[in-house]
């Protein structure tokens, strides 16, 4: 099979220090926590910003700060930056992280596919904002990291690319579990699969407790993984000890090795994606479509 390629979810915008000690918070605690998951295996690292008091942040500087100085541990290593509308929901706040400053750029940006509800409150994704964080993303030459909650979000997917809107690479993050959006088993997992674009790369995981058997199951089925304390704070269902990110990469990494697979460096993952090398500065080179 393929390599298997790691997506890390350090942080998130919900965990905070009062729920776990290794949730990275600062900049200095998000760079450092990113140079330990990249040394444990990851190769594409998933960024939200905080400001200093912890809260979610939209703030271009702050992006500008983490992409930059993540890039100077690994230039090669994926950068894939949020834009989620779980706080702020306005356009122009959710897209500051597709351009922090001159020369400055992820590899990947998030992309919701549809609304949904979370436990503590809805996640809202219209039409119009999913097309215009879209199209904002291809005019840079950023390529989208759809993330699925439910089948619905794959077809709609298929919709924008017979409208030009989505255009290859196609890379999609399937998250299950989450109360309100599909549940976590084998089966839901086999039917959004079989319902991508053809060409798509994947990676799965469970939000909560089932984060780890939806990792072990797209591992076996040939898919990858994203991981991370964004999504659960322990290493067991139970909640009886509280993980790392880096801790949990390791884990991923023992996985993979017992069902035959490699793990797939930045510059591996880059070319199964269809991304290319970064530049000497640290961008893709990649042409804006």
């Amino acid at each position: 099979m393929e390599k298997l390629i790691i997506n890390a979810a350090l942080t998130g915008m919900i965990p905070t220090r009062k729920d776990s000690p290794y949730v990275p918070l600062t900049p200095d605690e998000i760079v450092a926590d990113a140079r330990r998951c990249i040394d444990a295996g990851a190769a594409i690292l998933h960024i939200h910003a905080r400001e200093m008091s912890g809260e979610p942040s939209y703030r271009k500087e702050i992006y500008y700060e983490l992409f930059t100085r993540i890039r100077e541990c690994h230039p090669q290593i994926i950068i894939s930056g949020s834009t989620s509308g779980r706080v702020y929901r306005e356009f122009d706040q959710r897209a500051e992280v597709l351009e922090p400053g001159e020369d400055c750029r992820p590899d990947l940006a998030s992309l919701t596919l549809g609304s949904m509800n979370f436990p503590t409150g809805p996640s809202v994704n219209s039409p119009e904002m999913i097309q215009r964080l879209a199209t904002a993303m291809r005019s840079r030459g950023i390529v989208p990291e759809w993330e699925c909650f439910d089948l619905g979000m794959i077809d709609y997917a298929h919709y924008l690319i017979r409208r030009g809107i989505l255009a290859p690479p196609y890379y999609c993050n399937i998250l299950l579990g989450s109360l309100g959006t599909l549940s976590a088993d084998a089966f839901h997992l086999a039917l959004m699969v079989r319902a991508l674009p053809p060409g798509t790369i994947w990676s799965a995981t469970g939000i909560g407790r089932f984060q780890f058997s939806v990792n072990a199951q797209a591992i076996t089925m040939g898919g990858h993984v994203r991981v991370g304390l964004e999504d659960f704070l322990y290493y067991d269902a139970g909640k009886t000890r509280l993980a790392t990110n880096a801790g949990l990469i390791d884990r991923l990494v023992r996985l993979a090795e017992a069902a035959g697979r490699s793990v797939a460096s930045p510059e591996e993952a880059r070319r199964i994606i269809g991304l290319p090398l970064a530049s000497p500065l640290g961008n893709p080179a990649r042409s804006a479509a």
